[in-house]
């Protein structure tokens, strides 16, 4: 293929056409349509034969729909000894090989994950870029052929489906429809002009290419010869002429590099086309001189509007967000401190309100207050089971002074008598300080619950991190105090106190003496235990967690945001940083 492509345009051309790709690729068609090149035509048009052609390499062929996603073909000329390579890319995908013999399993690929296996078609683009220095500096969009009626397992309005996706490409103003037509067949019957004619009635921006011209009938070549004088369908881009392989020479296995020369042996001996060949209106190598040079010149004449749109969309994005809620930015280092500042106030938060200083809200120790007096009146009230018990104790006294007492004084008895009436009383006392703990755990994790929910209430992720870790830390914290909770009663099984204690409550009664200073001693260390374990501890071991995050998850996942208005903050933001970027690239031009 080496001279078929011109070299002496790539030094003007390349900058304009990368200019357009790299706009593409950061998305900025969401916004603004690009000059383009959409390539369509009739099943069997020969359309698959011309991009093969143009790019060297063999793309999908077959019956039916071949073509059934939209394929950027992104040719870029590489100098003289620099080996063949492409890449391929859609959705997440990107891949890059070096055989040329893989374009079309990896086009087929592609297809299949975004169109499914068999027959359907899909709007998603494949972007395929071919370096080599046999090719031409230009970017096509191949389009799927248009279908007259289903075969097979096809939908019945796959026609439909079809015109639908090609109207998208080819109705925009900045787009060059180049319609692909057979020399062989009646060129007012074809769909695809019919339909370039349509969103194009002047022709302006419509190039026709007229294929197989060695099918031609007999006797049509001056028919043939009028449509290229503008007689038939006038085209202000007006009409080429080529001769790519046929399936013959395909299953003959036929170079690109030999059916190129045959085509220029076939232009150059032809009576009738021979005058097209002289006047560049014929041959692939002419087709891609003139495809570069109207996208280049159509690049140029579209940068002045370009500048403006951009500007104005620029404009009118910087103030949509102006009236959007603030929320996290889109720059990686911005967002991670944004998470950091976000962690570290909902951090401040809990340990307000764990200390009982949340401003304007009613102070959790009300709460706590209320849940341990309710504690102290229930411990106070096991005063009542003390009297029955003291009064069973009295019975085993008098019980033991009837049949038992020799030498003992009166009142004296045995000391496990004693303290199993104790203990049977502390058992009573365990109740309500185990009752008191699960109220007051269940209430602190729906307060910090609440917070976390508020906190987060944009960002689901956070959200359902916070309330779980909540959950999980409530729970190890409330066994904790449960465990020590029976500890402490396992200790006071143990019936001690100072001497001088016990005498100055023993008037109350031999086991009430015990029990008042059980109940005082409980009515203070439970409380404790509850405020240490399930508030303090629980709010420091929360906050150490959720600080965290910042060095697991990855931000964008932790940030995502599902709630409509940050929804289009996130969109705006978006649009901002490509349109901004558009305007940079393009100043350089300008």
């Amino acid at each position: 293929m080496d001279g078929v492509f011109p070299r002496h345009l790539d030094e003007r051309i390349r900058p304009y056409i990368d200019l357009i790709d790299s706009l593409r690729t950061i998305g900025i068609e969401k916004d603004l349509a690009l000059p383009a090149i959409a390539v369509i035509g009739d099943q069997s048009s020969g359309k698959s034969s011309v991009l093969e052609t143009l790019s060297g390499v063999a793309l999908p062929r077959g019956s039916g729909i071949v073509t059934r996603c939209p394929l950027e073909l992104k040719l870029r000329k590489l100098r003289v000894g620099v080996t063949w390579r492409a890449v391929i890319s859609y959705r997440e995908e990107y891949i890059e090989f070096c055989d040329p013999s893989m374009v079309e399993e990896h086009v087929v690929k592609a297809q299949d994950e975004l169109a499914g296996e068999g027959v359907g078609i899909s709007e998603e683009l494949i972007s395929l870029e071919i370096m080599s220095p046999d090719v031409c500096d230009l970017t096509l969009i191949d389009l799927p052929g248009i279908a007259r009626v289903p075969v097979g397992n096809q939908p019945e309005d796959i026609a439909d489906q079809i015109k639908r996706l090609i109207l998208k490409f080819i109705e925009k103003t900045e787009t060059i429809n180049l319609v692909v037509v057979p020399c062989n067949v009646d060129i007012a019957t074809t769909e695809a002009l019919r339909m370039a004619k349509k969103v194009d009635p002047e022709g302006q921006r419509t190039l026709a290419i007229l294929t197989k011209p060695d099918l031609a009938d007999k006797g049509t070549e001056k028919n043939i010869l009028e449509i290229f004088q503008n007689q038939v369908i006038p085209l202000q881009k007006g009409y080429m002429m080529v001769k790519c392989r046929g399936q013959k020479q395909i299953d003959d296995k036929v170079s690109l590099e030999e059916a190129t020369k045959m085509e220029m042996e076939f232009f150059s001996s032809h009576p009738d086309f021979r005058f097209l060949l002289d006047d560049k209106r014929a041959s692939i190598g002419c087709l891609a001189s003139k495809l570069t040079q109207d996208l280049v010149d159509h690049i140029k004449m579209s940068l002045p509007l370009l500048t403006e749109k951009i500007k104005k969309h620029l404009w009118e994005t910087r103030n949509a967000l102006r009236h959007c809620e603030h929320g996290p930015p889109l720059e990686l280092h911005k967002r991670k401190k944004y998470l950091i500042n976000m962690l570290t106030e909902f951090d401040k938060e809990i340990t307000t309100l764990s200390n009982g200083e949340r401003v304007g809200k009613e102070n959790i120790f009300v709460f706590l207050r209320s849940e341990f007096k309710k504690l102290k009146g229930q411990l106070d009230n096991t005063k009542e089971i003390c009297k029955e018990i003291c009064k069973t104790v009295q019975q085993v006294v008098n019980d033991y002074d009837s049949k038992h007492r020799g030498r003992e004084l009166p009142g004296i008895m045995e000391y496990k008598i004693f303290e199993k009436t104790v203990q049977n009383l502390i058992m009573e006392l365990e109740i309500p300080a185990i009752s008191t703990l699960h109220v007051v755990k269940g209430t602190f994790q729906e307060q910090f619950t609440d917070v976390a929910k508020t906190w987060f209430q944009n960002f689901p992720f956070l959200e359902r991190v916070a309330v779980n870790k909540i959950a999980n830390i409530q729970s190890k914290q409330e066994a904790k105090v449960m465990q020590r909770i029976h500890e402490q009663f396992e200790i006071e099984y143990l019936i001690y106190t100072q001497d001088e204690t016990f005498f100055k409550e023993l008037n109350d009664g031999m086991a009430s003496g015990r029990e008042r200073v059980v109940t005082r001693r409980l009515a203070d260390q439970v409380p404790l235990l509850i405020r240490l374990f399930i508030l303090k501890e629980s709010a420091k071991l929360l906050c150490g967690e959720m600080l965290n995050l910042i060095d697991g998850a990855s931000l964008n996942d932790i940030l995502r945001e599902e709630t409509e208005s940050s929804r289009r903050r996130i969109d705006l933001q978006k649009r901002l940083e490509r349109l901004s970027i558009a305007q940079s690239k393009i100043s350089n031009f300008c």
